[in-house]
């Protein structure tokens, strides 16, 4: 055998050594009963066509490897961004099991949530006892100051109601009276995990703000909205409006939650938006989001309120900097300072620089609608064309806004947006489209190996690549960031198409 404890392999040599090759083949003959090679080959050529693709966005019934996640992640997400906060999700064990591997696999972190357990009786009798127990239990065990309950699909389709179970369960004393437990319906097979997050975040600002007398004052609440690379941008986001002199409250600050140290102390919780400034936060003059498809029924609710709102596409970029510091100037009298200008000076430069590599490349990009929105304006400013964008969580607003975009641009000629697509229709539009590159997430990885197009993993989640998230993407150096990712990715496919020797190696270049 190839394993010892003197030589540990890894899954991926050890399944090239040659008894494991026969064990697979011997599989594939015995169990797998496929056709032969030449008639999958066929068909899988056939799949590329712009026949197939016809037939592929014809289907109405069906979801193929989706970009998107369901409501309860974004609620446990939102929840980890305040003061020791615990989610609660009222629903089955292995739903919440998903939502905390899918955030600790992306962020490398603990993601600490709990769940009431429901199983096949209380999907008959409903989960008010797994409420009152499950309350009690986290309270108990985990010294939470908040705990936010959102549901699964379960909690959802038998109609237990979140508020009347978390009265009982205070009644029955799980919690003290006075214990804040906001929460949201988050039905997982609706809307998506941005969705959730909103719905989340406006129970949490409903629970702490309703009933309660509004001070007008001079405060800006920042709403992140769903980010996979939230520890980095929140902390230069953060940077940004301290170097304006803004007063500012993150509304759910995941930043030190999702980048705990290794120094000897475990911390269930770290960091967050602190109670007492969710609290204050009604008093605001304005909620900003930096993420539209996010915020909206959070920025509704603040508006209610009398604050004055807006929302951005996730601030990346020239246009999309410009934009969100030009608004939190008008709203807090602050001007832009001198450094921020200049950071925006030295990201044009450094495109001007690299304009001979960029200019007409083209792009499929895929991922949430402010993302992608964000993604394709840099993209059109770079001078490459975003030919194919797709979100599945996107709607027919969402495609309008981007023809939109498309057309203010002389590259945006040709550009389409697909809401409410998958990576299976993508897959069609590659094929029979063909593109340079492709930006989005780890998700993408078997159509970079299938369609022969480079993967550049910008997006949530990324699994399969380590430590992204720690560094920005908004902003002026946020943009910085994403150029180098980008010209990095198409100066190592310039290398791979020049490194044979004798052949190809007439230009391969030292200097570009």
């Amino acid at each position: 055998m190839p394993q010892s404890a003197e030589k540990v392999l890894d899954h991926a040599p050890l399944f090239r050594e040659p008894e494991y090759r026969e064990m697979l083949a011997k599989k594939k003959a015995l169990f797998e009963n496929m056709p032969a090679d030449d008639v999958v080959q066929k068909t899988a050529d056939w799949t590329k066509s712009w026949e197939y693709r016809e037939k592929n966005f014809a289907r109405e019934a069906l979801t193929v490897n989706p970009a998107k996640a369901c409501q309860p992640l974004g609620a446990v997400f939102v929840a980890a961004g305040f003061e020791k906060t615990m989610s609660f999700v009222h629903g089955s064990q292995g739903c919440v099991a998903y939502y905390r591997s899918h955030l600790s696999r992306h962020f490398k972190e603990p993601c600490s949530a709990v769940s009431s357990s429901m199983t096949e009786d209380a999907a008959v009798f409903g989960g008010l006892n797994n409420m009152i127990d499950g309350l009690a239990n986290t309270y108990a065990l985990y010294d939470p100051k908040m705990i936010a309950v959102s549901t699964t699909c379960m909690a959802e389709v038998i109609g237990d109601d979140l508020q009347s179970f978390i009265q009982n369960a205070k009644n029955k004393g799980s919690v003290p009276q006075d214990f804040d437990v906001p929460f949201a319906h988050t039905p997982a097979f609706v809307g998506s995990h941005v969705t959730g997050y909103d719905n989340m975040l406006k129970g949490i600002l409903e629970h702490f703000w309703k009933g309660q007398e509004c001070n007008p004052g001079t405060s800006i609440n920042i709403v992140p909205g769903f980010d996979g690379f939230a520890v980095g941008n929140n902390r230069e986001l953060k940077r940004m409006l301290d170097l304006m002199g803004v007063d500012y409250t993150i509304l759910s600050d995941v930043a030190d939650q999702f980048d705990t140290p290794s120094d000897g102390e475990y911390r269930m919780y770290d960091g967050g938006t602190t109670i007492d400034a969710a609290k204050a936060a009604l008093n605001a003059k304005a909620t900003l989001s930096m993420q539209e498809y996010c915020s909206i029924k959070s920025l509704e609710y603040a508006a209610s309120l009398g604050q004055e709102t807006a929302s951005f596409h996730y601030p990346m970029g020239i246009a999309g900097t410009d934009e969100f510091l030009m608004k939190v100037s008008e709203i807090s009298g602050k001007e832009v300072p001198e450094e921020l200008t200049k950071e925006r000076g030295r990201l044009i430069d450094a495109m001007a620089d690299s304009q001979a590599y960029l200019h007409g490349k083209t792009y499929a990009i895929f991922g949430d609608p402010d993302f992608v929105y964000a993604m394709a304006r840099f993209i059109l400013e770079t001078g490459g064309e975003p030919k194919h964008c797709l979100a599945t969580n996107g709607n027919k607003a969402w495609e309008a806004q981007m023809a939109e975009l498309f057309a203010s641009s002389p590259y945006g000629a040709g550009c389409k947006a697909w809401g409410g697509k998958d990576l299976w229709h993508l897959r069609s539009l590659m094929a029979t489209e063909p593109v340079d590159l492709m930006i989005g997430s780890s998700y993408a990885k078997y159509l970079e190996r299938d369609l022969d197009t480079p993967l550049i993993r910008l997006s949530f989640p990324i699994f399969d690549r380590h430590h992204h998230h720690r560094f920005p993407v908004w902003g002026y150096q946020g943009g910085l960031r994403v150029l180098v990712t980008l010209l990095d990715k198409i100066f190592d496919k310039l290398d791979s198409e020049t490194i044979e020797a004798g052949v190809t190696d007439y230009s391969y270049d030292l200097t570009r």
